[in-house]
Protein backbone atom coordinates (compact mmCIF):
# COMPACT_ATOMS: atom_id res chain seq x y z
CA UNK A 1 0.00 0.00 0.00
CA UNK A 2 1.16 3.48 -0.95
CA UNK A 3 2.10 5.96 2.04
CA UNK A 4 0.19 9.42 0.65
CA UNK A 5 -1.17 11.81 3.22
CA UNK A 6 -2.35 14.99 3.24
CA UNK A 7 -2.52 17.33 5.89
CA UNK A 8 -5.02 20.38 6.81
CA UNK A 9 -2.45 23.12 5.00
CA UNK A 10 -2.96 21.20 2.09
CA UNK A 11 -6.53 20.77 2.26
CA UNK A 12 -7.22 24.45 2.85
CA UNK A 13 -5.03 25.57 -0.40
CA UNK A 14 -7.80 23.89 -2.22
CA UNK A 15 -10.26 26.67 -0.63
CA UNK A 16 -8.58 29.25 -2.57
CA UNK A 17 -8.43 27.78 -5.98
CA UNK A 18 -11.62 29.11 -7.90
CA UNK A 19 -12.70 25.66 -9.13
CA UNK A 20 -14.65 22.89 -7.55
CA UNK A 21 -14.15 19.59 -6.65
CA UNK A 22 -15.85 16.66 -8.84
CA UNK A 23 -15.46 13.24 -9.26
CA UNK A 24 -15.89 9.78 -12.22
CA UNK A 25 -15.26 6.17 -11.72
CA UNK A 26 -12.73 4.12 -13.85
CA UNK A 27 -14.05 1.00 -13.11
CA UNK A 28 -13.75 0.97 -9.07
CA UNK A 29 -11.32 3.90 -8.82
CA UNK A 30 -12.83 7.08 -8.08
CA UNK A 31 -10.87 9.98 -9.60
CA UNK A 32 -11.14 13.66 -8.94
CA UNK A 33 -10.22 16.65 -11.02
CA UNK A 34 -10.61 20.19 -10.25
CA UNK A 35 -13.26 22.16 -12.62
CA UNK A 36 -12.62 25.83 -13.23
CA UNK A 37 -16.02 26.23 -15.11
CA UNK A 38 -17.58 27.95 -17.61
CA UNK A 39 -18.94 27.55 -21.21
CA UNK A 40 -16.11 27.29 -22.93
CA UNK A 41 -14.40 24.00 -24.93
CA UNK A 42 -13.47 21.77 -22.11
CA UNK A 43 -9.51 21.67 -21.80
CA UNK A 44 -8.59 18.29 -19.62
CA UNK A 45 -5.48 18.86 -18.17
CA UNK A 46 -3.30 15.91 -16.92
CA UNK A 47 -0.15 16.67 -14.93
CA UNK A 48 3.40 14.95 -14.51
CA UNK A 49 4.21 12.40 -12.27
CA UNK A 50 4.70 13.79 -9.04
CA UNK A 51 2.11 16.98 -9.84
CA UNK A 52 -1.51 16.66 -8.12
CA UNK A 53 -3.61 18.97 -10.05
CA UNK A 54 -3.19 21.54 -7.64
CA UNK A 55 0.25 22.09 -8.74
CA UNK A 56 -1.63 22.98 -12.56
CA UNK A 57 -3.86 25.65 -11.09
CA UNK A 58 -1.50 28.68 -12.36
CA UNK A 59 -1.91 27.11 -15.90
CA UNK A 60 -5.39 26.72 -15.57
CA UNK A 61 -6.04 30.52 -14.26
CA UNK A 62 -4.05 31.97 -17.08
CA UNK A 63 -6.57 30.03 -19.72
CA UNK A 64 -9.68 30.62 -18.03
CA UNK A 65 -11.82 32.58 -20.43
CA UNK A 66 -10.30 31.22 -22.88
CA UNK A 67 -11.92 27.33 -22.42
CA UNK A 68 -12.82 25.63 -19.45
CA UNK A 69 -10.22 24.36 -18.01
CA UNK A 70 -10.63 20.70 -16.13
CA UNK A 71 -7.39 19.71 -14.31
CA UNK A 72 -6.73 15.70 -13.15
CA UNK A 73 -5.92 13.90 -10.15
CA UNK A 74 -4.41 11.40 -11.79
CA UNK A 75 -4.74 7.95 -10.09
CA UNK A 76 -2.51 7.77 -7.05
CA UNK A 77 -2.31 11.11 -6.37
CA UNK A 78 -4.35 13.98 -5.15
CA UNK A 79 -7.84 13.14 -4.14
CA UNK A 80 -8.06 10.28 -6.60
CA UNK A 81 -7.42 6.70 -5.60
CA UNK A 82 -4.72 3.98 -5.51
CA UNK A 83 -4.65 1.49 -8.40
CA UNK A 84 -3.66 -1.88 -8.71
CA UNK A 85 -1.54 -0.34 -11.54
CA UNK A 86 0.13 3.03 -13.58
CA UNK A 87 0.28 1.57 -16.83
CA UNK A 88 0.12 4.29 -19.82
CA UNK A 89 -3.31 2.18 -21.16
CA UNK A 90 -4.57 2.40 -17.28
CA UNK A 91 -4.32 6.28 -17.51
CA UNK A 92 -5.42 6.82 -21.23
CA UNK A 93 -8.69 4.52 -20.04
CA UNK A 94 -9.12 6.75 -16.77
CA UNK A 95 -8.80 9.82 -19.00
CA UNK A 96 -11.48 8.69 -21.18
CA UNK A 97 -13.74 7.78 -18.63
CA UNK A 98 -13.19 11.28 -17.03
CA UNK A 99 -14.65 12.74 -20.54
CA UNK A 100 -17.30 10.41 -20.55
CA UNK A 101 -18.50 10.49 -16.82
CA UNK A 102 -18.44 14.61 -17.20
CA UNK A 103 -19.87 14.90 -20.27
CA UNK A 104 -16.82 16.80 -21.78
CA UNK A 105 -17.33 16.49 -25.14
CA UNK A 106 -14.85 17.60 -28.05
CA UNK A 107 -12.65 18.49 -25.47
CA UNK A 108 -8.98 19.46 -25.78
CA UNK A 109 -5.97 17.72 -23.49
CA UNK A 110 -3.24 19.39 -22.59
CA UNK A 111 -0.62 17.15 -20.31
CA UNK A 112 2.53 18.00 -19.19
CA UNK A 113 5.45 15.50 -18.77
CA UNK A 114 3.70 12.28 -17.65
CA UNK A 115 0.49 13.89 -18.75
CA UNK A 116 1.87 14.41 -22.12
CA UNK A 117 2.62 10.90 -22.65
CA UNK A 118 -1.51 10.17 -21.64
CA UNK A 119 -2.62 12.15 -23.90
CA UNK A 120 -0.56 11.27 -26.65
CA UNK A 121 -1.83 7.59 -26.19
CA UNK A 122 -5.52 9.04 -25.53
CA UNK A 123 -5.68 10.50 -28.79
CA UNK A 124 -3.77 7.35 -30.69
CA UNK A 125 -6.38 5.07 -29.13
CA UNK A 126 -9.41 7.12 -30.86
CA UNK A 127 -12.28 5.82 -28.55
CA UNK A 128 -12.84 9.85 -27.86
CA UNK A 129 -13.53 12.58 -29.98
CA UNK A 130 -10.91 15.33 -29.17
CA UNK A 131 -10.56 18.72 -30.51
CA UNK A 132 -7.14 18.32 -30.39
CA UNK A 133 -3.86 17.88 -28.03
CA UNK A 134 -1.34 19.50 -26.85
CA UNK A 135 1.99 17.50 -25.36
CA UNK A 136 4.23 19.33 -23.16
CA UNK A 137 7.65 18.23 -23.21
CA UNK A 138 6.46 14.23 -23.05
CA UNK A 139 9.44 11.80 -21.57
CA UNK A 140 11.08 10.19 -24.82
CA UNK A 141 12.99 7.62 -22.79
CA UNK A 142 12.30 4.03 -23.70
CA UNK A 143 13.54 0.75 -24.64
CA UNK A 144 17.14 0.99 -26.28
CA UNK A 145 16.92 5.15 -25.62
CA UNK A 146 18.85 7.01 -23.08
CA UNK A 147 17.34 6.65 -19.48
CA UNK A 148 15.13 9.12 -17.88
CA UNK A 149 16.80 12.35 -16.61
CA UNK A 150 15.70 12.08 -13.21
CA UNK A 151 16.43 8.86 -11.69
CA UNK A 152 13.44 6.75 -9.94
CA UNK A 153 15.63 7.22 -6.29
CA UNK A 154 15.58 11.32 -6.96
CA UNK A 155 12.05 10.99 -6.88
CA UNK A 156 11.86 9.24 -3.77
CA UNK A 157 14.13 11.10 -1.97
CA UNK A 158 11.76 14.35 -2.35
CA UNK A 159 8.90 12.04 -1.49
CA UNK A 160 10.43 11.06 1.81
CA UNK A 161 11.29 14.66 2.60
CA UNK A 162 7.44 15.13 1.87
CA UNK A 163 6.58 12.95 4.08
CA UNK A 164 8.81 14.01 6.91
CA UNK A 165 7.83 17.69 6.39
CA UNK A 166 9.31 20.25 4.12
CA UNK A 167 8.84 23.81 3.00
CA UNK A 168 9.36 26.15 0.26
CA UNK A 169 12.71 26.89 0.93
CA UNK A 170 13.86 22.82 0.73
CA UNK A 171 11.86 22.80 -2.56
CA UNK A 172 13.71 25.46 -4.02
CA UNK A 173 17.01 23.77 -3.28
CA UNK A 174 15.44 21.48 -6.13
CA UNK A 175 13.65 23.96 -8.43
CA UNK A 176 15.02 27.59 -7.61
CA UNK A 177 13.51 29.03 -10.68
CA UNK A 178 9.81 28.46 -9.85
CA UNK A 179 7.36 31.16 -8.23
CA UNK A 180 6.88 31.10 -4.66
CA UNK A 181 3.42 29.56 -4.63
CA UNK A 182 4.32 26.96 -6.81
CA UNK A 183 7.13 26.39 -4.80
CA UNK A 184 4.88 25.96 -1.26
CA UNK A 185 2.15 23.93 -3.02
CA UNK A 186 4.75 21.25 -4.02
CA UNK A 187 5.88 21.38 -0.24
CA UNK A 188 2.39 20.57 0.71
CA UNK A 189 0.93 18.35 -1.75
CA UNK A 190 3.98 16.16 -2.89
CA UNK A 191 3.00 13.82 0.14
CA UNK A 192 -0.23 13.22 -1.72
CA UNK A 193 1.94 11.17 -4.31
CA UNK A 194 1.86 7.52 -4.02
CA UNK A 195 5.35 6.05 -3.83
CA UNK A 196 3.57 2.66 -6.15
CA UNK A 197 2.38 5.37 -8.32
CA UNK A 198 6.00 7.07 -9.02
CA UNK A 199 7.60 3.87 -9.22
CA UNK A 200 5.64 1.97 -11.94
CA UNK A 201 5.47 5.70 -13.43
CA UNK A 202 9.15 5.80 -13.62
CA UNK A 203 9.51 2.10 -15.35
CA UNK A 204 7.11 2.86 -17.72
CA UNK A 205 9.00 6.23 -18.45
CA UNK A 206 11.72 3.36 -19.72
CA UNK A 207 9.57 0.85 -20.51
CA UNK A 208 6.65 2.28 -22.73
CA UNK A 209 8.68 4.19 -25.98
CA UNK A 210 6.94 7.21 -26.63
CA UNK A 211 7.21 6.49 -30.21
CA UNK A 212 5.46 3.29 -30.61
CA UNK A 213 2.25 5.44 -30.33
CA UNK A 214 3.63 9.34 -31.35
CA UNK A 215 3.25 8.56 -35.17
CA UNK A 216 -0.95 7.38 -34.11
CA UNK A 217 -1.72 10.92 -32.77
CA UNK A 218 -4.04 12.73 -35.09
CA UNK A 219 -4.00 16.19 -35.76
CA UNK A 220 -4.42 18.35 -34.87
CA UNK A 221 -1.37 18.22 -32.50
CA UNK A 222 0.86 20.27 -30.92
CA UNK A 223 4.91 19.60 -29.26
CA UNK A 224 5.61 22.00 -26.91
CA UNK A 225 8.95 21.66 -25.82
CA UNK A 226 11.66 23.79 -23.43
CA UNK A 227 14.49 24.78 -25.32
CA UNK A 228 16.66 23.32 -22.44
CA UNK A 229 14.96 20.38 -21.84
CA UNK A 230 16.86 17.47 -21.12
CA UNK A 231 13.70 15.25 -21.80
CA UNK A 232 12.88 16.61 -25.29
CA UNK A 233 16.45 16.64 -26.50
CA UNK A 234 17.26 18.00 -29.60
CA UNK A 235 17.79 14.97 -31.63
CA UNK A 236 14.37 14.01 -29.52
CA UNK A 237 12.41 16.63 -31.73
CA UNK A 238 13.36 16.01 -34.74
CA UNK A 239 12.37 12.52 -34.54
CA UNK A 240 9.34 13.54 -33.59
CA UNK A 241 8.56 16.09 -36.52
CA UNK A 242 9.71 12.92 -39.13
CA UNK A 243 7.65 10.20 -37.57
CA UNK A 244 4.60 12.63 -37.10
CA UNK A 245 4.59 15.45 -40.37
CA UNK A 246 0.92 16.60 -38.88
CA UNK A 247 2.45 17.55 -35.94
CA UNK A 248 3.15 21.08 -35.11
CA UNK A 249 6.07 21.12 -32.92
CA UNK A 250 6.63 24.78 -30.49
CA UNK A 251 10.06 25.45 -28.78
CA UNK A 252 9.53 27.56 -25.69
CA UNK A 253 12.98 29.60 -25.21
CA UNK A 254 14.61 29.62 -21.56
CA UNK A 255 12.91 26.91 -20.11
CA UNK A 256 13.63 23.16 -19.64
CA UNK A 257 11.08 20.09 -18.82
CA UNK A 258 9.26 22.51 -16.16
CA UNK A 259 8.65 25.06 -19.09
CA UNK A 260 5.52 26.68 -17.44
CA UNK A 261 7.22 27.08 -14.09
CA UNK A 262 10.45 27.76 -15.55
CA UNK A 263 9.42 30.46 -17.81
CA UNK A 264 5.68 31.03 -17.34
CA UNK A 265 5.00 34.11 -19.89
CA UNK A 266 6.54 32.14 -22.53
CA UNK A 267 5.42 28.75 -22.10
CA UNK A 268 1.85 29.74 -21.61
CA UNK A 269 2.10 32.26 -24.31
CA UNK A 270 2.31 29.32 -26.13
CA UNK A 271 0.20 27.34 -25.29
CA UNK A 272 -2.49 30.09 -25.33
CA UNK A 273 -1.81 30.53 -28.71
CA UNK A 274 -2.55 27.39 -29.52
CA UNK A 275 -5.75 27.05 -28.35
CA UNK A 276 -7.14 30.21 -30.08
CA UNK A 277 -5.96 28.22 -33.45
CA UNK A 278 -8.20 24.94 -31.97
CA UNK A 279 -11.06 26.91 -31.18
CA UNK A 280 -10.96 28.60 -34.50
CA UNK A 281 -11.29 25.13 -36.09
CA UNK A 282 -15.07 23.98 -37.07
CA UNK A 283 -15.66 20.53 -36.04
Amino acid sequence: MSERTLTQPALADLAAVPARSRWARSGPIRLHVLDYGGDGVPLLVLPGITSPAIAMDFVARELTGLVRPVVMDVRGRGLSDDGPSYTLEDYAADTEAVLAGLGLEGAVLLGHSMGARIAGLTAARGNVALRGTVLADPPMSGPRRGPYPTTLAAFQSQLRQARRGTDADEVAGSWPRWPRREQELRARWLASCGDEAVAQTHRGFESEDFFDFWPSVPAPTFLVYGALSPVVTALGAQEAARTNAAARLVEVPDAGHMLFWDNPRDGLGAVRDILRELLAIRI
